[in-house]
């Protein structure tokens, strides 16, 4: 792992959508709900060893019968770190993509429990990600792919 420092981290951006309220809430047969989560980490790196590391989340909850929406949030977290030098690429790759996500997310996953809650559903409570599993899922999709 490289040596880092988080400088700041701060929410980028975040969208709340539930097209379909208040309709849901006065019908009592709504059926099962099905949620998908997407996670995707973005980073941009700069001058002196500094990287913007986004880590992006999508929840999109939908009724399986008619597939109508019930919330979909999209957001934007982001950290500015600071790196000290790292000749080793695959460790810097490591760190960017594992270490810092695992430090942000606690608080995307706050943000999204807080907005459901105020939206007026049962708060949603994302589980904790294993990082270092998702990179290895993209490192062996990405090697299969060749």
């Amino acid at each position: 792992m490289a040596k880092f420092n988080i400088i700041s981290q701060f929410l980028k951006d975040i969208s709340f959508e539930s097209p379909n309220v208040p309709e849901l809430f006065f019908k009592q047969e709504n059926g099962q709900a099905k949620l998908e989560i997407n996670i995707d980490i973005q980073i941009k790196g700069a001058e002196n060893n500094l990287f913007m590391v986004d880590l992006i989340v999508k929840a999109h909850s939908k009724l399986e019968a008619g597939e109508k929406t019930i919330f979909l949030i999209e957001s934007t977290y982001s950290g500015l770190v600071q790196m000290e030098e790292e000749k080793d690429e695959e460790a810097k790759k490591r760190t960017l993509l594992i270490d810092v996500p695992t430090l942000l997310f606690p608080s995307v996953r706050a943000l999204i429990t807080r907005m459901t809650a105020e939206s007026g559903f049962p708060a949603f409570v994302m589980q904790p990600v294993d990082f270092a599993q998702l990179y290895a899922q993209k490192q062996a999709s990405a090697a299969n792919a060749k």
